[in-house]
């Protein structure tokens, strides 16, 4: 993991403010914007900082102060603070992993769902009656995508378009899910992180997540590219 010293600066200007101010011109909205998208990151990457300090050190900055810190004080900081954040995520890791195993031990008993093999928990909402993609089909389909709590990280129907992907192309649950459906099914997916995303992060999804989808499998497309530009909106591929 690295930390960028340049998101965590611009973030003091919006963490450090400590007020409210109007969004009345296009420049204030655009920070705004700015400001957003860097306190998820910092969020996302479980940065634990203090806003004041920030606010200081990018007002010492401004006004061509010497740093309180010398270069190897603040390497020596950084690489503490990353061992920190590390650790921080590793904790976040395994308490989800031990949440998970015990929702999915709990879930599987539910009426309904059923187990495979590999783990993945599915319940048949509605059975359609086309036929069933292989794994060398392309597929149209649309989703939602929660975790236990439902929180809510993605979702085809909110972008009022279904989403278009090679069934080899996404996450292991999805792939064994979708060899399960003909095509008119909807179906309830519990996808425990073994075959999702693992130990690995993603925006929205915390490590070791197990993942609940509603999917709704509308034809089997004849190609060998996904649309949109070759990029599957539906879950990607856990990387190796």
């Amino acid at each position: 993991m690295k930390l960028h010293l340049t998101l965590m600066t611009l973030a003091a200007l919006v963490l450090g403010a400590g007020c409210s101010k109007k969004l009345d011109t296009d420049k204030k909205k655009a920070s705004y914007a700015i400001g957003q998208q860097i306190g998820q990151n910092l969020k996302n990457q479980n940065i634990d900082v203090d806003p004041d300090v920030l606010a200081m050190a990018i007002g010492d900055v401004s006004a061509g102060k010497e740093s309180k810190l010398t270069k190897e004080q603040i390497q020596e900081t950084m690489g503490k603070l990353q061992e920190a954040t590390m650790k921080k995520q590793q904790e976040v890791a395994e308490a989800n992993k031990k949440k998970g195993q015990e929702f999915l031990e709990k879930n599987k008993s539910a009426e309904g769902v059923k187990t495979t093999a590999s783990g993945l928990e599915y319940q048949i909402l509605k059975e359609g009656t086309g036929p069933v993609p292989t794994k060398d089909d392309v597929i149209k389909a649309h989703y939602k995508g929660t975790l236990i709590t439902g929180e809510q990280f993605d979702s085809s129907y909110d972008r009022g378009q279904p989403a278009e992907f090679p069934v080899a192309g996404v996450i292991p649950g999805w792939t064994e899910a979708l060899q399960l459906m003909k095509v008119g099914s909807k179906f309830k997916l519990w996808i425990p992180p073994e075959l999702a995303y693992g130990a690995s992060a993603r925006p929205g999804i915390p490590a070791n997540s197990v993942l609940v989808f509603e999917v709704e499998l509308l034809d089997i497309v004849k190609h060998n590219k996904p649309a949109h530009g070759g990029k599957p909106a539906a879950p990607a591929k856990k990387k190796k």
